[in-house]
């Protein structure tokens, strides 16, 4: 690498960080629990200002539900200096079908947005039936950087 070919970094315009969170379908959710962070790779969907996701039912859910304030992170790398990543902090919701009107509009919603991921999704056919717990993250504060090599 030649001096003109040193890397520029810089911060993401905010819609160029939503919008790598919408054209993307996988990412990594930071979570704490007694003083422990962990980080669990997971598949999702972006839309109206909240990351919705479904995972199966166990200690990580827990956790979340223990602890709501999380992290999530999105890359997209083509090189070593050539990469855009978004984090996102804010909270956890669980997605319950059980409870008043209102929640159960945002289930509906939310499986609608996940049968985009997988049509099978919450289905006699879906390929990760254990899957069944539903999240969504307010996205409190969304924050991106990048890194080119280009001119």
């Amino acid at each position: 690498m030649t001096h003109m070919d040193r890397p520029r970094f810089s911060e993401l315009p905010p819609a160029d960080a939503v919008a790598i969170l919408e054209r993307n379908q996988f990412g990594r959710l930071a979570f704490s629990f007694h003083d422990r962070i962990d980080i669990e790779p997971l598949s999702f969907v972006f839309a109206d200002q909240f990351i919705y996701f479904r995972t199966s039912p166990g200690t990580k859910v827990t956790a979340l539900l223990h602890h709501p304030w999380v992290a999530f992170e999105v890359d997209e790398i083509e090189g070593l200096f050539d990469w855009r990543s978004v984090v996102v902090h804010g909270t956890l919701y669980p997605v319950d079908p059980e409870g008043g009107d209102r929640e159960r509009d945002v289930y509906s919603r939310a499986i609608g947005l996940l049968r985009k991921l997988d049509a099978a999704a919450l289905t006699s056919g879906d390929p990760a039936p254990a899957r069944t717990s539903i999240f969504r993250v307010y996205a409190d504060t969304i924050t991106g950087r990048a890194a080119t090599t280009a001119r």
